[in-house]
């Protein structure tokens, strides 16, 4: 833990620097230290899921299996997650973070000792993604309505896109280091060091000061009373309703596009493996851009709201000019503005939600912003891979970036002059 003790040092001498301001959630050292773990933890989650990956494929030699396993770690999201939410409001949402980081360590220890010992099967890998997915039921709301206890308003924005910042570092640097360690060491490596990469978070939850715990609570109720409370609130709340509907209709028939690469690459761009390496990649600086550019300063409202009505009008066109493309150059260059868009769009949307709930129903309106983000997103890869089956691929995602577009216009118009 030395190291990590180090790094903690070094970014709290970076936040009494003139060079914080660019990054102004960074100033709370209670955000400060949960980041870091994230940063340990993400990459850790990544290099899981590649060697998982290579793991199923290896047992079962079927694509079908890939997409079994997929859908079985968003399952738990869709039934469980308002559940992870009245939760989340009920307790002290850091000691439940401790506990979800903690479970989180037994799957990944369980893959890792099963491959290495030669006897796992692909029933008992889809048993534990499964596991894995019931527990981020419970702590993705936790962890997303826990940002609003540790920052200032002003700097909640940053803090949602610094989030984004380490997921998608993690995104491109996790399965690179995934790659060499399956090579050199092993593929039960992965999952090891996965395992350890969440006792970085619990350190840092464990550190993390008391003062900003106790959120407000209602009296207690029953769960599904308290379930109900919080989908009756979004209900009520156009903006919050609006940008919701937003991020479903993109969960359904835009974000799936990162299923549909591998056929773009081979079929329509015929650059191969590299090719589609290089697309992943493009997508994924693109939104690493967005999310430093959203965590280098806290964005007024008016511009807020500007931000966001133009990023969700980024993304689906820059796909829609992705499925028209035949030159892989361009192609790239319409992922990263996709890339841009789509993130910049989510990290405002999130943190225009949080600021428009107050504490007391923030965990079950984050569990709502979970079930539609995550919770959508196996039925929109089922959909789009129906549809691109008897289209076609490019045709499919032209249709649907252009209904995104014109849905997406149409619901921008209910969040005109309600961005706060």
């Amino acid at each position: 833990m030395g190291r990590l003790s180090g790094k903690i040092d070094f970014m709290a001498f970076m936040a009494q620097t003139e060079g914080a301001r660019y990054f102004p959630a960074l100033h709370n050292r209670d955000f400060r230290l949960l980041w870091i773990g994230q940063v340990i933890s993400f990459s850790g989650t990544w290099m899981h899921a590649t060697a998982q990956g290579w793991l199923v494929y290896s047992l079962t030699k079927s694509p079908l299996y890939l997409g079994i396993v997929s859908a079985t770690a968003a399952l738990p999201i869709m039934l469980f997650s308002l559940l992870g939410g009245a939760v989340a409001d009920r307790f002290r949402k850091r000691n439940l973070l401790m506990l979800t980081q903690a479970l989180s360590i037994l799957p990944a220890l369980a893959i890792g000792v099963l491959t290495q010992l030669g006897i796992i099967r692909v029933w008992e890998v889809i048993l534990l993604v499964f596991l894995f997915g019931l527990i981020n039921a419970f702590d993705v709301p936790a962890r997303q309505s826990f940002y609003a206890e540790l920052v200032e308003r002003d700097t909640l924005q940053s803090a949602v896109a610094l989030n984004s910042v380490a997921f998608n570092g993690a995104r491109v640097s996790g399965p690179v280091i995934a790659g060499l360690t399956i090579a050199w060491v092993g593929l039960p490596a992965c999952f090891y060091l996965n395992a350890l990469s969440f006792l970085a978070v619990v350190l840092a939850l464990y550190k993390i000061n008391a003062r900003q715990e106790e959120a407000a609570q209602a009296p207690k109720k029953s769960l599904a009373k308290e379930i109900s409370e919080g989908m009756r609130f979004v209900g009520k709340e156009p903006a919050i309703r609006a940008t919701l509907s937003m991020v479903g209709l993109f969960s359904l028939f835009a974000i799936p596009f990162i299923t549909l690469l591998p056929v773009f690459a081979v079929k329509v761009l015929d650059s191969g493996p590299g090719g589609f390496g290089f697309l992943m990649g493009s997508a994924g600086a693109g939104a690493l851009v967005g999310a430093l550019g959203l965590a280098m300063r806290s964005v007024p409202g008016t511009r807020t709201s500007s931000l966001m009505r133009s990023s969700s009008i980024v993304f689906p066109v820059a796909l829609l000019f992705f499925s028209l493309s035949k030159n892989f150059y361009l192609s790239a260059s319409c992922l990263v503005m996709a890339g841009w868009g789509l993130i910049s769009f989510l990290a405002l949307a999130n943190s225009s939600i949080q600021l428009k709930t107050s504490d007391v129903l923030r965990g079950r309106v984050m569990s709502v912003y979970t079930l539609v983000f995550l919770g959508l997103a196996p039925m929109g890869n089922l959909l789009m891979g129906w549809a691109a089956q008897l289209f076609g691929t490019p045709r499919t995602l032209a249709v649907a970036s252009a209904l995104c577009i014109g849905l997406g216009l149409l619901i921008g118009r209910r969040l005109e002059g309600r961005q706060t």
